[in-house]
């Protein structure tokens, strides 16, 4: 019968087990370990969970970064919109975040008040202007409604009542001037000025007088131009060859006839001399 404990194996105790472990020179360390009821020991599980964490997390975006597509910050002082871009990382940085905010903002990007609320990654709505914008498209609608029933009420009114329809305005009538010699000068003028020929009242009648007293039947059947054959006629007095080159358009081919002659005449002074008004002889 064998001795007692002979071949029993004595228990190890977790506290005094080591590993053997070979450094590099060979020799051999025991290495304690720590057992897992230790108060010190590192749980496996929260260890695994941490890597799952880190593991799945987006590279170089972090929580704020996600939560900026959707987010407002209120501006507090201190703060540029570099710097907001910067902290909250907004894409595009500062400038996709001044014109995501542009009608909050107004139109200097470094100009910002504390309290103001920006987008942080989309357009901020200026709620304010939008429903002012609305409202005052509503109320020109409505009264320009109003002003087409109105339009609408007073048309229906009006052929109710039988009111007479408006009347083109008359044709203006014809200018009739008298047979005389003041009539003839100031009929004269007025062809004048459709051609372009200066003249005046004064400055015809004054000719008239010292030519033919105005007589539009007056000949001169003596001077220099009457021996050549072409006698000087009308008021003006007048030879045939001028009558011709200088007729106006519209007048009679009568060289007696009173504004025929007038105009005729004022129509050379006005080559010759510059105008009726210049001459005060023989011309």
């Amino acid at each position: 019968m064998p001795e007692n404990g002979k071949h029993r194996r004595f228990r190890t105790s977790s506290l005094t087990r080591g590993i053997i472990a070979v450094s590099t020179g060979g020799a051999a360390l025991a290495l304690p370990v720590i057992g897992a009821t230790s108060a010190f020991a590192a749980p496996a599980q929260p260890v695994a969970v941490e890597k799952a964490a880190t593991s799945t997390a987006v590279p170089g975006k972090g929580i704020a970064a996600q939560k900026s597509k959707s987010a407002t910050y209120s501006v507090v002082v201190g703060d540029t919109l570099a710097k907001i871009a910067r902290e909250h990382s907004v894409s595009g940085g500062w400038k996709a975040l001044y014109e995501g905010n542009e009608k909050v903002v107004g139109g200097n990007p470094d100009l910002i008040h504390p309290g103001l609320k920006l987008t942080l990654g989309g357009k901020a709505e200026n709620k304010s202007a939008d429903k002012a914008e609305s409202k005052a498209s509503s109320d020109r609608a409505e009264q320009s409604a109003d002003r087409a029933d109105r339009s609408e009420r007073t048309s229906t009114t009006v052929a109710a009542e039988g009111a007479p329809a408006a009347e083109a305005a008359p044709a203006a009538e014809p200018v009739s001037y008298t047979n005389d010699l003041d009539g003839w000068i100031k009929e004269s003028l007025a062809v004048m000025a459709e051609h372009g020929i200066p003249g005046s009242y004064e400055g015809i009648h004054r000719n008239i007088i010292r030519e033919s007293a105005g007589d539009p039947q007056a000949i001169n059947n003596w001077d220099i131009n009457a021996i050549n054959g072409v006698p000087s006629k009308g008021l003006l007095q007048v030879i045939d060859p001028t009558f011709q080159a200088y007729h106006v358009p519209g007048t009679s081919m009568d060289s007696y006839d009173p504004v025929a002659n007038i105009t005729a005449a004022c129509n050379y002074a006005a080559d010759k001399y510059g105008s009726i008004d210049n001459v005060f002889g023989a011309y």
